[in-house]
């Protein structure tokens, strides 16, 4: 039964106040904040890969509740609708257009033959790039649709009977003219109610002895109703279906995983879910088996057989034994590639390798061939042709990350270092390896003659310059090929378009100019061709002072934060404004990498829910994004100081907005959403520099997150002083500012259960503190609703109008 709008939030009034909550409807924030937030956002663009034409997609800025008010099953990790069968936290568009990029100056086509009040999803070009195809969801199931690209003409191939709760529900052919699609069986039986099902017996769970450091995972199996419907919603059959509409079983009903086709046509893998089902980690560990098909559906190999996987040894770097990231090699025409652990998976394990990669032939008679073995955890392969492929590996611990070029020809020959790093290091961060399609239609590495190509973000001590590089086979040299020198704009190189000439996709943008993707031709010196032309939509802001400060912690340490100031603040006569922050701390191993800046200044000003830009139309100033590393050198870990380091990241971003002479440093609050929440709520324990704090989704009690949180890998009997003396819950006595709290009723992140808030909640209000609680209906960890998000921009202008502004 669907379940009824609910009109009015469940809001708690400040300690004091006669009533213990408020009969509240939903509220909107001030004119000049509501200015911002209804607008009509750019569409989405997708290009295909000859850069011929452009897909943009449309869609709202925001959901409805009614939107979220849908009917919603929670099983294993997944959170589905069980009408429409598909995820009931999909975003869609609600408009397709199409242009050829080369026609600057002409409208989009508006593609023709949508269905009425389109919810689109899923969008695939097919391998040619004359089709695209995409889901519709109705209001009883998702249908299959197809777009011509020439005509920009839509057409419906399927009833709305797919079975999307896995995820993208097609994979197309190298034929261009036939999908795989998963379909809901004929004959899948009714979904139980676990409210009208009665118990047959207890839920039984046991612990046999075994270390199993498992993490807070949400919507979780929890009885045998759970196992019976999760089995139905997710089973499907496959079904061969032409562009023409026509149809053809390829396989009976199953759990079917993934699907994916090898680079020549000619093979498919399945990887399906096996039982037994677990009650205490998500359908990602539960057993699987891969086996690869012909085309005619006759089984050529089983690949692949893992099992329940609930033991997993502590630490960022274990693994699962056996097969892992099983997957066709992009260069060949039909080889699979996957690692295997060679320290069982467990990184205390000391072994000279950690890790092996193999490459494993079609039809699979011949044993896997090994390619190479790696001394730190398995990162990644790029491959390029039968000679060349370029292999990762990284290690948690010490943040190092080594790149290597390797001949996958010649098994046992010793890859080449080419790169040696701290990956937290961005100021030595020699970019990614460029790609490109190959005869397959497959990504692989760009080589041209003896070259790779490189293309980098570009963050220096001086600020942001993204460059491209030309890489040598042979000397392993680089050779810079083009540097953005702009100083006023912001660049974004996305790829490499032609090699021979010289051109390169990139988006541009400044800090009141929306961006906008370019087509720039780095050899020739010759202005860049504009291709999309998506205009401000913020131009209430566009004169706002916008700047990244860098300041110092009291150790020395670097940091920094984009400060936003009223448009016409007068900086010479310098009145003194209540200041925002708004952060999100985060874990290094080394004083030198968190002291690093990936600010840009010249980044689109684009105010969203989830910071305080708003606020600088109200006479606030913003430190946003403010800099608050957590660092542990060495031995040490960056949470076995913590608080102290928090406060002191804290201390030094007021001082530095203070000695530029602009702000009341006794009208400072500080606010974050999830562990900014959590940095929050530590910020007004432990210091008194804040007239209060907002805190929105976060876990406030690390006990109830005993097997690590965030960047923490040892659990609480490990280090029980550190989770107690980092929980806001534990010194809830200390809190003597005001703070809002806000979560969403249903939040799916693993640690951050809504029980966090309201826990916390009763600690602060029962200790005598002064605390507000608002609980979302129907949001979960990003809020979507728009009378939410609304209702939010609101709360917390209250709050600051009263606790600091008016303090």
């Amino acid at each position: 039964m669907r379940i009824p709008i609910i009109s009015a939030l469940a809001c708690f009034l400040f300690i004091g106040s006669v009533k213990a909550q408020e009969d509240l409807a939903y509220q909107k924030p001030s004119a000049s904040i509501l200015a911002l937030t209804d607008y009509e956002p750019a569409p989405t663009v997708s290009m295909d890969t000859k850069k011929n034409y452009m897909l943009l997609s449309y869609r709202s800025v925001y959901k409805t509740l009614d939107d979220l008010n849908q009917d919603e099953m929670r099983l294993a990790g997944l959170r589905i609708n069980p009408i429409t069968n598909i995820s009931s936290t999909v975003t869609y568009s609600n408009n397709l257009k199409i242009r050829k990029i080369k026609d600057i100056k002409a409208e989009p086509t508006q593609v023709a033959g949508l269905p009425a009040n389109p919810r689109i999803t899923y969008i695939s070009w097919s391998p040619d790039d004359s089709k695209i195809a995409f889901t519709n969801t109705t209001p009883t199931g998702v249908e299959l649709w197809i777009i011509d690209v020439a005509t920009a003409t839509a057409t419906k191939l399927t009833d709305a009977n797919l079975n999307a709760n896995m995820g993208v529900p097609f994979t197309w052919y190298k034929d261009n003219k036939t999908l795989l699609v998963r379909m809901i069986p004929a004959n899948r039986p009714a979904l139980i109610d676990s409210k009208k099902d009665l118990p047959k017996g207890p839920i039984v769970s046991v612990a046999e002895g075994k270390v199993s450091q498992n993490r807070t995972y949400q919507d979780l199996l929890k009885n045998k109703t759970d196992e019976q419907n999760f089995e139905t919603l997710v089973s499907a059959e496959l079904y061969n279906v032409s562009i023409t509409g026509d149809k053809k079983l390829y396989k009976g009903a199953d759990i079917y995983d993934n699907q994916s086709i090898s680079p020549d046509g000619n093979y498919i893998m399945l990887t399906t879910i096996k039982k037994p089902f677990s009650y205490i980690v998500p359908l990602s560990r539960f057993p699987q088996a891969a086996v690869v098909y012909d085309l005619q559906g006759k089984e050529v190999k089983t690949v692949n057989e893992k099992p329940l996987v609930e033991i997993m040894p502590k630490g960022f770097g274990a693994v699962v034994t056996g097969k892992r990231s099983l997957a066709w090699r992009a260069d060949q025409p039909a080889s699979l590639y996957f690692v295997e652990a060679l320290d069982k998976g467990d990184p205390a394990n000391k072994v000279e390798y950690r890790d092996e990669l193999f490459t494993w032939e079609a039809p699979f008679t011949a044993a896997p061939v090994s390619v190479a073995k790696t001394k730190q955890r398995y990162g990644g392969v790029i491959w390029g042709n039968a000679s060349t492929a370029v292999l990762m590996d990284s290690w948690y611990d010490t943040r190092n990350h080594k790149t290597y070029l390797i001949n996958p020809s010649a098994p046992g020959s010793q890859p080449q270092l080419v790169f040696d790093r701290n990956y937290q290091d961005i100021y030595s961060d020699p970019g990614t390896f460029e790609t490109k399609e190959n005869e397959y239609g497959r990504n692989v590495l760009a080589i041209e003659g003896d070259n790779l190509f490189l293309v980098g973000k570009g963050f220096t001590k001086e600020g942001q310059f993204p460059f491209i590089d030309e890489f040598n086979l042979k000397n392993l040299k680089t050779k810079r090929l083009y540097q953005s020198t702009a100083k006023d704009k912001m660049e974004t190189i996305y790829s490499i378009e032609d090699f021979k000439n010289g051109v390169a996709l990139v988006q541009v943008q400044s800090s009141n100019e929306y961006p906008n993707y370019y087509f720039r031709n780095y050899k020739k010196k010759i202005a860049p061709i504009q291709i999309t032309f998506n205009k401000n939509p913020f131009e209430a802001i566009a004169n706002v002072h916008k700047e990244v400060i860098h300041y110092k912690r009291a150790d020395g340490v670097d940091l920094s934060g984009t400060l936003y100031l009223p448009a016409g603040y007068d900086k010479t006569k310098k009145e003194k404004l209540p200041l925002l922050i708004w952060a999100y701390p985060q874990e290094f191993k080394d004083k030198n990498s968190a002291g690093q800046s990936d600010k840009n200044p010249n980044e689109f000003t684009f105010p969203y829910y989830g910071s305080f830009v708003y606020w600088v139309t109200k006479g606030y100033a913003v430190l946003d994004d403010a800099s608050f590393p957590i660092i542990g050198e060495g031995a040490k870990e960056p949470n076995d100081n913590f608080i102290e380091q928090l406060v002191a990241n804290g201390r030094a971003a007021i001082d530095a907005v203070d000695k530029l002479g602009y702000i009341d440093r006794s009208k400072v609050a500080v606010g974050g959403h999830s562990y900014g929440a959590f940095m929050t709520a530590n910020l007004l324990t432990h210091s008194n520099d804040y007239a209060c704090g907002i805190a929105r989704s976060g876990a406030y009690n690390r006990t109830l997150t005993p097997f690590g949180f965030q960047s923490e890998q040892r659990n609480y009997w490990d280090v029980p002083e550190i989770y107690n003396t980092m929980s806001p819950f534990m010194n809830a006595q200390k809190i003597k500012k005001p703070i809002l709290l806000i979560h969403g009723e249903a939040d799916n992140n693993p640690g951050t259960f809504t029980l966090q808030t309201e826990r916390y909640f009763q600690a602060i209000k029962g200790l005598g503190g002064q605390a507000r609680m608002v609980i979302l209906p129907k949001e979960s960890h990003g809020y979507a609703a728009k009378e939410n998000i609304l209702h939010t921009l609101w709360e917390q202008e209250q709050f600051l109008d009263k606790y600091l502004k008016g303090k």
